[in-house]
């Protein structure tokens, strides 16, 4: 059944604002996260939110992880708007991206913000944390990485944790992960072609960063572990 068609019914947060659209397929190898996939885009997508009330609160949090990468994307406003009005214009920002980059040749790499870091987080812990929970302590790794580069101050660091918070997201990396092992993992990551590559936020907001020094890494990660 090659070319069959296929509608995408998104019951969960995460599906709807992310895994639904684009149609990306992948695989999870014990070495790392969607390391082996292809593209199939799906004839519709349906979101119906109503689904939303049926989800205990962490699938919610998971999903709400994903939504949070979206406000470092456009800089919407995204916290004034209703739920539905979100998810609505979470979907429209992920399928413009797609429509001019479908197979992640450039531009869809930016919705990969705090993956690289969160990826290697589910990997290493053996998925003790659920996708979007990792991506949120993910993008607070990404947020340090871009600090120590200089590529933006204190207080955009700050709004990295701000947002978090009014998800009831975590933001700190536990203390127990090795984070040898998160870099090691992290050089295994699908985008790492130059060296450690990372979507990281700066003046210009997220961008590629290729041949990112390992002992910056370590230093974001340090500086992301612990309590805040």
């Amino acid at each position: 059944h090659r070319g069959t068609r296929v509608v995408h019914v998104a019951t969960t947060l995460l599906a709807m604002v992310d895994a639904a659209i684009g149609g990306k397929t992948g695989v999870n190898l014990p070495e790392g996260k969607n390391l082996v996939g292809a593209f199939w885009q799906p004839s519709g997508v349906v979101c119906d939110t109503n689904w939303l009330s049926t989800l205990p609160e962490r699938e919610l949090r998971c999903g709400w992880g994903e939504v949070a990468k979206y406000h470092f994307l456009t800089g919407d406003d995204l916290l004034s708007m209703s739920t539905d009005e979100r998810i609505a214009r979470c979907v429209q920002i992920k399928a413009d991206i797609v429509s001019q980059d479908e197979r992640e040749g450039g531009r869809r790499a930016l919705l990969n913000y705090g993956h690289t870091f969160g990826h290697a987080i589910e990997t290493v812990t053996g998925h003790r944390f659920a996708h979007g929970e990792a991506v949120a302590i993910g993008m607070i790794c990404a947020a340090h990485l871009a600090r120590r580069l200089g590529r933006i101050d204190d207080a955009r660091v700050a709004l990295h944790y701000e947002v978090l918070a009014s998800y009831g997201l975590e933001s700190s990396l536990p203390t127990d992960i090795d984070h040898a092992a998160l870099v090691e993992a992290m050089g295994r990551d699908k985008k790492a072609t130059s060296g450690l590559v990372f979507v990281l936020d700066g003046a210009n907001g997220l961008e590629t960063v290729p041949e990112v020094d390992p002992a910056r890494v370590m230093d974001a990660l340090a500086a992301a572990t612990g309590v805040r």
